[in-house]
């Protein structure tokens, strides 16, 4: 009886283990939300290694201690390759060679999808026109198979995680950014990084000119924009940096409803440099000015596609 308890608490031990390996793998946006995570232990998966075709899945089995997780990342506008991008960027530091990666199409979409295995919702929602998908391994010690995806106002990720029997948990983590030594800020500037940061420190505001808006939508354009990684730096660089960010439209509509849409503008680029820069909060506001500030004539097409914008502007101190 003693025997039976003592494996069975070791069992259990190992189990724990295994969970804080596995959420150590990636590093979630701050606000990201947790819908599940169960680990297994034995278990297998069948990691996708390549695209559907002529009926088939391209698959390896690779077995050990398998750990299921889903998130669900509140941000709209957002699209797949913005949400997969810094992912894959930290497989790849952590040491992970990519064994295949896909976006829709590619993949092999509609097959694909119901060919490889997905939580069920509502742990995971699959956009049938829109998911990426990425495999990953480290040897033969640690498989990743990396699902991602998105509706209107929220990103979906799904991370299955399969460690080899005995894999150290070390060999997966990844160190906290708060633990690791810092360089100068300047050191690692981009030159769009210290035009910016020159510009809103000696103007007090900055226009965030590469960002695109549709008429009548609140939603950032897909793409990445150099203007917010050059803000996130600035941001990063000193804790206690605040700015407004305020959004400004063109004249088409009523004032009314074009303060609540340039608000909401703002608001759509503050989700993004929270999500994807993982800018505290705190540090950022949003506001609409709608039509009441304009940079140039609305008569023109042009002149209202560039006052469709959003500016950074600059706190005091507190």
């Amino acid at each position: 009886m003693i025997r039976l308890a003592a494996i069975c608490a070791c069992a259990l031990l190992l189990n724990c283990v295994a969970q804080a390996s596995a959420a150590q793998v990636l590093r979630l946006p701050s606000h990201a939300q947790t819908i599940t995570e169960n680990t297994a232990f034995p278990d297998s998966y069948a990691l996708p290694t390549g695209p559907f075709g002529d009926g088939h899945l391209p698959e390896r089995v690779v077995e050990g201690r398998v750990t299921r997780q889903t998130w669900r990342i509140p941000t709209q506008g957002i699209t797949t390759l913005q949400i997969l991008a810094p992912l894959r960027t930290q497989l790849d530091e952590a040491g992970y060679e990519v064994l295949f990666e896909c976006d829709t199409r590619a993949c092999g979409g509609f097959d694909f999808r119901f060919e490889t295995e997905v939580l069920p919702p509502p742990d995971m929602y699959v956009n049938l026109a829109d998911f990426r998908f990425l495999s990953a391994q480290i040897g033969n010690q640690s498989h990743i198979g990396l699902l991602v995806s998105r509706s209107e106002n929220s990103g979906f990720v799904q991370l299955i995680h399969v460690a080899r029997a005995g894999t150290p948990p070390s060999s997966v983590a990844r160190p906290d950014p708060d633990d690791a030594p810092q360089e100068p800020a300047n050191a690692q500037e981009t030159p769009e990084a210290q035009s910016l940061a020159q510009a809103i420190q000696q103007n007090g505001h900055v226009v965030l000119s590469d960002l695109t808006f549709d008429t009548g939508s609140s939603d950032l354009g897909q793409g990445d924009f150099s203007s917010l990684a050059a803000l996130a730096d600035f941001l990063a660089a000193d804790p206690a940096r605040r700015v407004v960010l305020v959004g400004h439209t063109d004249t088409v509509g009523a004032l009314d409803r074009n303060i609540d849409l340039s608000r909401a503008r703002a608001a759509s680029v503050l989700e993004r440099m929270v999500t994807l820069y993982n800018i505290d909060r705190t540090q950022l506001a949003a506001e609409g000015a709608g039509y009441l500030a304009p940079r140039a004539s609305n008569a023109t097409k042009a002149g209202r596609d560039a006052n469709r914008r959003v500016e950074a502007v600059l706190l005091g101190t507190p």
